[in-house]
């Protein structure tokens, strides 16, 4: 990855964390915390990773992406506006009724969206279907999922992994966002999903760690995921809850709480300043 490349992914994750804090504040509800911390995951799958054009959401020979924490959805919907799927202009509707923006993913209403998703633990093994899918349709297209570390405490995440390494499903990518909150509290206090990669490598998964805001470092690991044969891969990325956002980062107060106006303004001159920084390199 060149310098120029970098810095378009650095700038377009700016825009798709301004657009989720654009979201969450009309909506007055919805989820910033998670969906900062996997700006630069959204980012480099929909700009550099998955096999997509906006101009026709339902190829069939399309790469797939199931969102499983589905309530960090305002951060899908920031990076599928910035890709062209939509205009900015629908994150002001979040959550609105009538709105094609609804609190977690529909596939039957946002071009983009491939799964319905909300319940955690299922947008995972709605993955591993997917993936099988293709394996008996003979398919080349690849299927990515996106995991919160809070949701490995959900039974089904282990089913789906234990059929994914038992079907050997080396066209699977489950990204583990490991930003160590969950809504109440810290992971290692609620529920203890550690170690997160020994337990992946026990279901026979192919396992890496990454720094998740780090687009060499995700390059390398997408493209190592892509090249293993015979198991399905997991690439656990740390991440900084709320990252972008100063008051934000690391709170986990943040998890599920809209800003208010004055946090808003805040929140967006932040974001506003580091574009401005990115822009004049």
């Amino acid at each position: 990855m060149n310098s120029c490349e970098k810095k378009s992914l650095q700038l377009t994750a700016c825009k798709v964390r301004m657009n989720v804090i654009e979201g969450v504040y009309h909506a007055k509800s919805g989820h910033p915390g998670g969906s900062l911390s996997a700006a630069d995951i959204y980012t480099y799958l929909y700009f550099r990773e998955l096999r997509v054009n906006p101009e026709k959401p339902q190829d069939p020979d399309r790469d797939r992406f199931v969102l499983s924490k589905g309530h960090t959805c305002p951060g899908l919907y920031g990076v599928l506006a910035e890709k062209g799927y939509f205009s900015r202009e629908e994150m002001k509707g979040l959550r609105h009724i009538g709105s094609m923006l609804q609190g977690h993913p529909n596939m039957q209403d946002t071009p983009g969206v491939d799964m319905s998703s909300g319940s955690l633990g299922q947008g995972i093994s709605a993955a591993c279907g997917m993936a099988l899918a293709a394996k008996l349709d003979q398919k080349d297209f690849r299927v990515y999922t996106l995991l919160g570390d809070g949701e490995l405490e959900e039974g089904q995440v282990w089913e789906a992994a234990m059929f994914a390494g038992h079907k050997k499903l080396d066209n699977l990518c489950v990204i583990v966002d490991n930003n160590g909150l969950q809504i109440d509290g810290p992971i290692s206090e609620v529920g203890g999903p550690e170690p997160i990669d020994e337990k992946f490598r026990a279901f026979g998964f192919d396992v890496q760690m990454v720094d998740g805001h780090d687009f060499e470092a995700l390059e390398a690991a997408f493209a190592h995921a892509k090249a293993v044969e015979g198991k399905p891969s997991v690439i656990i990325a740390k991440t900084v809850k709320g990252k972008g956002v100063s008051f934000m980062e690391n709170q986990v107060g943040w998890h599920g709480t809209a800003p208010n106006a004055e946090q808003y303004e805040t929140a967006m001159a932040e974001l506003k300043q580091a574009l401005a920084g990115l822009e004049a390199e």
